[in-house]
C-alpha cells in the first residue's frame, strides 16, 4: 500500500530560533538569529541581531549589529550594519551599505555606494551615486541623476569617438 508522502511546505519548521550557530540554509516561516551565522535564510519574518548572512529572502527583514551580503524583501529594517546589497520596496537604513535599491528608502546617518529609489528621505545621507525621482534631507553625494546621466553620456561619446578611431586607424582595407 502506498503511503502519502509529506509535501515540502509541511517539513518547513514554522519558527526558527537560532543562537551560537553557524548553518548554511534556514527556510521557516519566522527565523530569529543571535549571534550567527548562515549561508542563506529563506522566510517570511526574518530578524537579525549580531550575526552574520550572505542571502536573505525574506518579506520582511529586521537587521541590527549584522553583517549581510544581499537583502531582497518587500520591507527592511536595517540598524546599524553592514550590507552589501538592499532590495526592497520599502527601505529604512542606518549604517552602511554598498548598493540600495527601493521603491521608498529612509535613511538615519547612512553611508552607501550606490542608491537608486522613487523617494529618498533622511536626515543625513552620504552616498557615491544617488538616483531618485525625489529626495529629502542632508544629503551629500558624488554624483547625483543629473551628474550620472552627464556621466554616462560622455563616457558613452568618449567611447564611440575610441572605436572609431581604432577601427579608422587599424581597420583592414
Amino acid at each position: 500500500m502506498n503511503e502519502p508522502s509529506a509535501s515540502p511546505e509541511n517539513d518547513q519548521s514554522q519558527v526558527s530560533n537560532l543562537s551560537h550557530v553557524d548553518v548554511e540554509l534556514v527556510k521557516a516561516e519566522l527565523v530569529r538569529m543571535h549571534q550567527s551565522s548562515a549561508q542563506s535564510i529563506e522566510a517570511e519574518d526574518v530578524e537579525l541581531g549580531m550575526s552574520a548572512a550572505v542571502d536573505v529572502k525574506a518579506s520582511n527583514a529586521a537587521v541590527r549589529d549584522s553583517i549581510v551580503g544581499l537583502v531582497q524583501a518587500a520591507e527592511a529594517t536595517m540598524q546599524d550594519n553592514l550590507v552589501g546589497a538592499l532590495r526592497a520596496e520599502t527601505i529604512s537604513v542606518n549604517g552602511v551599505a554598498g548598493v540600495v535599491v527601493a521603491g521608498n528608502v529612509e535613511f538615519g546617518n547612512a553611508y552607501a555606494g550606490v542608491v537608486a529609489g522613487r523617494e529618498v528621505r533622511g536626515e543625513k545621507i552620504e552616498s557615491i551615486i544617488l538616483l531618485s525621482r525625489r529626495v529629502e534631507g542632508n544629503v551629500t553625494t558624488v554624483i547625483d541623476t543629473r551628474g550620472a546621466l552627464i556621466a554616462g553620456l560622455v563616457g558613452g561619446l568618449f567611447a564611440g569617438i575610441m572605436l572609431l578611431l581604432g577601427r579608422m586607424l587599424f581597420g583592414r582595407k
